[in-house]
């Protein structure tokens, strides 16, 4: 694993983002996608908000896709595997960058037909504990005309992002502002950040 996450670190040190196509199996997208889908046709996926805490707010002019809270209570194999794999990234980080990461936080995404988050920073006003985003895609068929492509935006220019399975994004959460376009599928994801708390 050090392979690919020394690969990510170089190429987010580089370019500003860290793009890798087998941060995951194969194996694994797969299961986390199938997790994703019983969440979904179980009605567990709530609907997301923006704001922090005691600020939350539902706004689906800016946002509107529903997520799902990652955590090791839930037993979940897949999930577990995930955890630990992003357990051993942070420790990669904290002994390689010496960034003194504490603690992270993930969650499932999925868009629906026409679903959209508009341009932002992942970074509340106010706290700075958000250091680094994390993105993993789970789409096994997505192609072009799908929609649901992350625009990025580094030094003033737009980079469109396939949200393609398996593919994994990283960088500054301070720094690159973002957006994911509208989806004409439905289109699913981990979105999380690396925290300093």
């Amino acid at each position: 694993m050090e392979d690919i996450f020394g690969s990510m670190v170089d190429d987010y040190l580089a370019n500003q983002i860290g793009i890798s196509e087998n941060f995951l199996s194969k194996d694994l997208c797969a299961d986390l996608a199938t997790n994703v889908k019983t969440l979904y046709n179980e009605d567990k996926l709530e609907k997301a908000k923006i704001g922090k805490t005691r600020d939350l707010t539902l706004n689906t002019e800016i946002r509107n896709d529903k997520i799902f809270w990652l955590d090791r209570l839930h037993n979940n194999a897949a999930e577990n595997a995930f955890l630990t794999i992003l357990d051993k990234f942070t420790l990669y980080l904290n002994q390689t960058c010496y960034t003194g990461i504490t603690s992270s936080e993930f969650h499932y995404a999925l868009y629906e037909k026409g679903s959209f988050y508009k341009k932002h920073l992942d970074q509340f006003n106010g706290s700075s504990s958000r250091q680094y985003t994390l993105i993993f895609y789970l789409n096994e068929n997505w192609k072009a005309g799908d929609g649901g492509e992350l625009c990025i935006y580094v030094n003033n220019e737009a980079i469109h992002i396939s949200p393609t399975n398996g593919k994994s994004l990283f960088f500054k959460s301070s720094q690159l502002e973002h957006e994911v376009l509208p989806c004409n599928t439905n289109r699913m994801s981990i979105t999380g950040w690396l925290k300093t708390d």
